[in-house]
């Protein structure tokens, strides 16, 4: 007996916006794509065959150099061959189509191990940026105020980060500084110096008097 059941489709929306950042664009999906446990950062197309077919599938196209997902967005990072105009509505109608014929963009059971909220996958050659090896190569120890520098910026920042298509991760405090790792839109975007100066250092030395200055490391 022929089957001639067909494969399921799942209606999906996409909508592009701009970030800060002008070679990242943010793709808005009204589904979840992965859960609140994971933010994934995609640097080449061999880290993202492992946990995730839609982000390898983007990296067929030549001017594609980073993917980041997390929660119903998918932040695409081009290099300089071509503008947006020229590319991001082929970029939405690949990425609807590809959720329309597929259920799931992460096999969340094939993430690397990494901690909660701050998987990470590496660029060809280099090994993954995790937390742990950020600690241990600034030598950062525990201190009191990390559970308040943490909640600080998970009330009054990181949703803001998020919005933007990025992410923001508390790596350590030491000697009056707060080291964080930007990921995702945020990861060499021209305005982050800013933000970070700006916005975050002024809130956590506004509400913690030992901290006087944000750093971003990498």
């Amino acid at each position: 007996m022929e089957n001639n059941m067909e494969k399921p489709k799942f209606p999906t929306t996409v909508y592009a916006e701009m970030t800060p950042n002008p070679a990242t664009m943010k793709f808005m999906v009204d589904r979840q794509l992965v859960s609140e446990l994971h933010q994934l950062d995609f640097l080449n197309q061999q880290d993202a065959k492992v946990c995730s077919p839609l982000a390898a599938e983007l990296f067929n196209f030549p001017f594609v150099t980073g993917v980041f997902i997390s929660g119903n967005i998918v932040s695409v990072s081009k290099d300089e061959s071509l503008g947006w105009e020229m590319i991001v509505m082929q970029l939405r109608e690949y990425i609807r189509e590809w959720l329309v014929d597929n259920e799931f963009a992460v096999t969340e059971d094939k993430i690397p191990e990494l901690s909660p909220s701050s998987d990470s996958t590496g660029q060809e050659g280099k090994s993954a940026v995790t937390i742990e090896t950020l600690i241990e190569s600034e030598n950062l120890s525990p201190t009191e105020f990390d559970q308040q520098i943490g909640d600080l910026l998970n009330e009054f920042v990181r949703p803001a980060v998020e919005q933007d298509g990025g992410a923001i991760d508390f790596v350590g405090f030491k000697d009056g500084v707060v080291y964080v790792q930007l990921r995702g839109a945020c990861a060499g975007c021209p305005s982050s110096t800013e933000t970070l100066k700006g916005g975050i250092e002024t809130l956590l030395s506004s509400k913690i008097e030992e901290v006087n200055e944000v750093v971003a490391i990498a």
